[in-house]
């Protein structure tokens, strides 16, 4: 196939945005890998990094919990709580398998918002 025939076609705009895409990142990435070839894992820098991106986490989930927007804010407090509560139960009992957890706490919260009634 050839240049035109692609551009004619309308694909050419797709091929262009994937050239342009990995031609923008994949050097960075590259460069990274390489730049972190001799970095250590346990050093204090990235405990105190992995200690502030926790907190971060932990904080925007509890401000989603007590001061919600949107469809989660007609979910009374409670509901959302044990939500919550029951997603980090089951991360906690199936060997910290985060995906479980989510998925276990989303159940929870759609079956709650649906069975009491507000």
């Amino acid at each position: 196939m050839s240049p035109q025939d692609l551009v004619a076609s309308g694909w050419g705009g797709y091929l262009l945005i994937l050239v342009a895409g990995v031609a923008m990142t994949e050097p960075w990435r590259w460069a990274g890998v390489w730049l972190s070839r001799d970095l250590d894992l346990d050093s204090a820098v990235f405990r105190w990094v992995r200690a502030v991106s926790t907190a971060l986490v932990a904080g925007l989930v509890t401000r989603l919990l007590v001061f919600p927007t949107g469809q989660l804010e007609g979910i009374p407090l409670g509901i959302r709580l044990g939500a919550f509560v029951i997603g980090i139960v089951v991360f906690l009992a199936f060997g910290k398998r985060l995906a479980l957890g989510v998925i276990c706490g989303a159940v929870a919260l759609l079956v709650g918002a649906e069975l009491i009634p507000q």
